[in-house]
């Protein structure tokens, strides 16, 4: 039997790494381009001509969030399918394609099926923290290494990748560079320049933009072969009726993250989610922060709670109001750990007891005021239940 939810019960959403809700901006600008603004972009009377500058527009707008030319831009459905055409776009055989074992499974599960098809793919280890060395990838490199895929951020705990300092070895090795910067886009500054990829991927609905929607940043000069075939779509690089609508949402959200990078949005986030990290640790004994020594996104933390089952704990949360998540929403249902935190090294058990809090630009003081009232006693009560679990003993005053 499905849990039976109080809906006038106040609920509290942090998990905006499995994706976040239009703003009403972004729902504005929409809106006409499902009615009279509905033409088909290809088409060359005045409603396709319309649709047309609406696309364009958004095209320049995403251009500007990643500091690229607009003719650079390849809307697509989303990361996955983004993901999916960086690789199996570039990938010939008798290359070689260096990854890490972190990587969302858009591009794990691509290069897994590369390596089926007889491509040589190196897998590389991260650290306890769970960042890769650029050193490794260095190392990695072989005469016929192709591509070099790493992500901007780790969609589990946030911790952000040495993606700058891997585009300069793979320019000195005349090697392409991929970066899948789904969870980075609107929370960090992207320039492409700067980090010297020859490959981006952005997906629109986290950051506040329609789902079904992304972009692939695909350096002028790039042949890349097309997963998709029919029209001339997209420069021939992505075949298929563009999806006005969405496209236009996507832009509207790049000019909106754009613009909460300057304003100290980002910078409150931050804040909120340091608050929210300090107070669970001190409320929750035997609890910790994974990646707590490295550099995350400002959005993101990764807590553990020892001696207890993190999908329950998910399921606890909800029934009281609160959506977190125990990992990346494409492994819900997993038996198996957490891929990113067995990659680190933790512990089965500390895996599963790990939990993700990922909040958004709308979330406000309250909402982490909530969750530190239902965080600490819905652990608690799992513990109770728990046949391993010693509650600490106190200690006795002087």
């Amino acid at each position: 039997m499905s849990p039976s939810y109080n809906r006038s019960m106040r609920r509290v959403y942090m998990d905006a790494n499995a994706t976040t809700p239009l703003v009403p901006e972004v729902l504005d600008v929409m809106r006409p381009y499902f009615l009279e603004q509905f033409g088909n972009a290809s088409s060359v009377h005045r409603h396709g001509q319309q649709a047309r500058g609406a696309v364009e527009s958004a095209r320049a707008s995403v251009a500007r969030l990643v500091n690229c030319r607009p003719g650079e831009i390849v809307f697509t459905s989303g990361g996955t399918e983004s993901d999916n055409l960086a690789l199996f776009g570039l990938i010939t055989p008798g290359d070689h394609l260096i990854t890490t074992t972190i990587e969302h499974h858009a591009v794990l599960h691509a290069a897994e099926k590369l390596r089926d098809r007889g491509i040589e793919v190196t897998f590389l280890p991260v650290s306890s923290e769970g960042v890769v060395d650029p050193d490794d990838v260095r190392r990695a490199l072989r005469p016929h290494t192709k591509l070099i895929s790493v992500m901007m951020a780790n969609n589990e705990t946030g911790a952000i990748q040495p993606v700058g300092e891997i585009g300069r070895i793979a320019a000195e090795a005349d090697v392409y560079f991929h970066t899948d910067a789904v969870q980075g886009a609107g929370k960090l500054p992207i320039d492409v320049e700067a980090i010297g990829c020859d490959l981006l991927s952005i997906s629109g609905h986290k950051m506040h933009a329609p789902q079904g929607t992304g972009i692939l940043y695909v350096r002028k000069g790039t042949q890349l072969e097309p997963l998709f075939f029919g029209g001339a779509h997209e420069r021939q690089r992505r075949a298929g009726t563009e999806n006005v609508p969405g496209i236009v949402g996507l832009g509207k959200a790049a000019e909106l993250a754009l613009k909460g990078l300057a304003d100290g949005s980002i910078e409150r986030l931050a804040a909120l989610r340091d608050e929210l990290e300090k107070e669970i640790l001190a409320r929750v004994d035997e609890s910790g922060v994974n990646s707590a020594g490295v550099a995350r996104v400002p959005n993101t933390t990764n807590l553990w709670f020892d001696h207890l089952e993190g999908e329950a704990l998910v399921i606890s949360l909800d029934l009281k109001g609160l959506a977190v998540s125990g990992g990346s929403a494409c492994a819900s249902g997993a038996t198996e750990p957490s891929h990113v935190l067995s990659a680190m090294g933790l512990a089965p058990s500390r895996a599963r007891a790990s939990l993700r809090f990922s909040l958004m630009k709308l979330t406000a003081k309250e909402d982490v005021e909530f969750a530190l009232e239902v965080v600490p006693s819905a652990v608690s009560r799992l513990r109770e239940l728990s046949p391993v679990y010693k509650r600490p003993t106190a200690v006795a005053a002087d």
